[in-house]
Protein backbone atom coordinates (compact mmCIF):
# COMPACT_ATOMS: atom_id res chain seq x y z
CA UNK A 1 0.00 0.00 0.00
CA UNK A 2 1.64 3.04 -1.33
CA UNK A 3 0.38 6.42 -0.30
CA UNK A 4 1.73 9.32 -2.48
CA UNK A 5 0.10 12.21 -0.47
CA UNK A 6 1.29 11.16 2.55
CA UNK A 7 4.04 13.21 4.76
CA UNK A 8 5.69 12.80 7.70
CA UNK A 9 4.96 15.26 10.44
CA UNK A 10 8.80 15.98 10.80
CA UNK A 11 8.34 18.03 7.99
CA UNK A 12 5.65 20.54 10.03
CA UNK A 13 7.46 21.53 13.33
CA UNK A 14 6.00 24.04 14.67
CA UNK A 15 6.55 25.99 18.00
CA UNK A 16 3.97 25.95 20.21
CA UNK A 17 3.84 27.71 23.59
CA UNK A 18 4.60 25.61 26.54
CA UNK A 19 1.65 26.61 28.32
CA UNK A 20 -0.35 25.50 25.45
CA UNK A 21 1.15 21.88 26.12
CA UNK A 22 -0.20 19.18 28.57
CA UNK A 23 0.96 15.51 29.34
CA UNK A 24 -1.30 12.44 28.79
CA UNK A 25 -2.62 9.89 31.24
CA UNK A 26 -1.63 6.70 29.74
CA UNK A 27 2.04 6.47 29.34
CA UNK A 28 3.71 4.13 31.45
CA UNK A 29 7.42 5.26 30.46
CA UNK A 30 9.85 6.34 33.51
CA UNK A 31 12.94 7.55 33.22
CA UNK A 32 15.16 7.59 35.77
CA UNK A 33 16.83 10.71 37.90
CA UNK A 34 20.27 10.34 35.74
CA UNK A 35 19.03 9.93 32.43
CA UNK A 36 16.72 12.66 33.22
CA UNK A 37 20.09 14.80 34.04
CA UNK A 38 21.41 13.54 30.89
CA UNK A 39 18.52 14.62 28.59
CA UNK A 40 18.77 18.30 30.35
CA UNK A 41 22.52 17.89 29.27
CA UNK A 42 21.28 16.88 26.02
CA UNK A 43 18.92 19.94 25.45
CA UNK A 44 21.50 22.19 27.15
CA UNK A 45 24.21 21.71 25.02
CA UNK A 46 22.53 20.58 21.65
CA UNK A 47 19.20 22.33 21.68
CA UNK A 48 16.06 20.45 21.06
CA UNK A 49 17.19 18.00 18.19
CA UNK A 50 13.56 16.22 17.86
CA UNK A 51 9.91 17.83 18.39
CA UNK A 52 7.67 17.26 20.73
CA UNK A 53 4.74 14.33 18.91
CA UNK A 54 1.21 15.82 19.46
CA UNK A 55 -2.36 15.68 19.02
CA UNK A 56 -4.29 18.58 18.96
CA UNK A 57 -7.39 19.39 21.00
CA UNK A 58 -9.41 21.77 18.68
CA UNK A 59 -12.01 22.51 20.99
CA UNK A 60 -9.24 23.34 24.03
CA UNK A 61 -6.99 24.68 21.70
CA UNK A 62 -4.35 22.76 23.58
CA UNK A 63 -1.74 19.95 22.31
CA UNK A 64 -1.46 16.76 23.98
CA UNK A 65 1.87 14.73 24.11
CA UNK A 66 2.13 11.20 22.31
CA UNK A 67 5.54 11.37 22.31
CA UNK A 68 8.35 13.64 24.21
CA UNK A 69 6.91 14.17 27.57
CA UNK A 70 10.49 14.60 28.86
CA UNK A 71 11.54 16.73 27.09
CA UNK A 72 8.57 18.87 27.98
CA UNK A 73 9.21 17.72 31.66
CA UNK A 74 12.96 19.27 30.83
CA UNK A 75 11.65 22.31 29.77
CA UNK A 76 9.27 22.79 33.12
CA UNK A 77 11.73 21.87 35.38
CA UNK A 78 14.66 24.04 34.09
CA UNK A 79 14.09 27.74 33.60
CA UNK A 80 16.97 28.21 31.84
CA UNK A 81 16.04 26.08 28.85
CA UNK A 82 12.42 27.97 29.03
CA UNK A 83 13.80 31.29 29.34
CA UNK A 84 16.43 29.87 26.32
CA UNK A 85 13.76 28.74 23.84
CA UNK A 86 11.64 31.87 25.04
CA UNK A 87 8.76 29.33 25.98
CA UNK A 88 8.34 27.67 23.28
CA UNK A 89 8.60 23.75 22.49
CA UNK A 90 8.80 22.63 18.82
CA UNK A 91 6.00 20.52 18.24
CA UNK A 92 4.95 17.87 15.50
CA UNK A 93 0.84 16.94 15.41
CA UNK A 94 -0.55 13.69 14.40
CA UNK A 95 -3.83 13.68 13.72
CA UNK A 96 -5.30 10.02 15.18
CA UNK A 97 -8.12 8.85 17.67
CA UNK A 98 -6.74 7.79 21.13
CA UNK A 99 -6.56 4.31 20.58
CA UNK A 100 -3.56 5.17 17.22
CA UNK A 101 -2.06 7.75 20.25
CA UNK A 102 -1.52 4.94 22.72
CA UNK A 103 -0.09 2.25 20.22
CA UNK A 104 2.04 5.25 19.10
CA UNK A 105 3.17 6.38 22.48
CA UNK A 106 4.24 2.69 23.33
CA UNK A 107 5.50 2.27 19.41
CA UNK A 108 7.97 4.96 20.46
CA UNK A 109 8.81 4.25 23.85
CA UNK A 110 9.75 0.85 22.84
CA UNK A 111 11.56 1.74 19.58
CA UNK A 112 14.41 3.54 21.44
CA UNK A 113 15.91 0.71 22.39
CA UNK A 114 19.32 0.54 24.67
CA UNK A 115 22.79 0.02 24.28
CA UNK A 116 25.59 -2.09 23.75
CA UNK A 117 27.59 -2.83 26.24
CA UNK A 118 30.51 -3.48 24.16
CA UNK A 119 30.04 -0.20 22.14
CA UNK A 120 29.59 1.54 25.37
CA UNK A 121 33.07 0.03 26.32
CA UNK A 122 34.49 1.20 22.68
CA UNK A 123 32.72 4.70 23.32
CA UNK A 124 35.03 4.85 26.76
CA UNK A 125 37.95 3.96 25.48
CA UNK A 126 37.55 6.66 22.71
CA UNK A 127 37.00 9.30 25.00
CA UNK A 128 39.55 8.32 27.37
CA UNK A 129 41.94 8.43 23.95
CA UNK A 130 40.83 12.11 23.27
CA UNK A 131 41.71 12.77 26.67
CA UNK A 132 38.41 13.48 28.36
CA UNK A 133 38.54 13.24 32.13
CA UNK A 134 35.88 10.14 34.19
CA UNK A 135 34.28 13.99 35.24
CA UNK A 136 33.80 14.96 31.64
CA UNK A 137 32.53 11.09 30.79
CA UNK A 138 29.88 11.08 32.92
CA UNK A 139 28.48 14.45 32.78
CA UNK A 140 28.16 13.93 28.72
CA UNK A 141 27.37 10.47 28.64
CA UNK A 142 25.47 10.05 31.90
CA UNK A 143 27.43 7.41 33.77
CA UNK A 144 27.88 7.48 37.43
CA UNK A 145 31.40 6.39 38.63
CA UNK A 146 30.66 2.67 39.29
CA UNK A 147 29.32 2.63 35.62
CA UNK A 148 32.61 4.06 34.40
CA UNK A 149 34.91 1.80 35.98
CA UNK A 150 32.74 -1.11 35.10
CA UNK A 151 33.27 -0.14 31.83
CA UNK A 152 36.99 0.13 32.02
CA UNK A 153 37.47 -2.92 33.98
CA UNK A 154 35.27 -4.98 31.38
CA UNK A 155 37.30 -3.78 28.71
CA UNK A 156 40.19 -4.83 30.09
CA UNK A 157 42.28 -2.17 28.51
CA UNK A 158 45.05 -1.02 31.50
CA UNK A 159 45.09 2.91 29.41
CA UNK A 160 41.92 3.37 30.48
CA UNK A 161 43.39 3.61 34.08
CA UNK A 162 46.06 5.79 33.15
CA UNK A 163 46.95 9.19 35.32
CA UNK A 164 44.55 7.74 37.97
CA UNK A 165 45.77 6.78 41.77
CA UNK A 166 45.15 4.05 43.46
CA UNK A 167 46.02 3.43 47.60
CA UNK A 168 47.70 0.38 48.25
CA UNK A 169 45.85 -2.14 50.17
CA UNK A 170 48.39 -4.47 50.96
CA UNK A 171 51.30 -3.17 53.40
CA UNK A 172 54.55 -5.32 52.71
Amino acid sequence: MKNNNFKSPVYSVISVPFEKIRSNTYNPNQVATPEMELLYQSILNDGYTMPIVCYYIKDEDMYEIVDGFHRYITMREHKDIYKRENGLLPVVVIDKDISHRMASTIRHNRARGSHSVELMQSIVAELVECGKSDEWIKKNIGMDSDELLRLKQVSGLASLFAGRDFTKSWNA
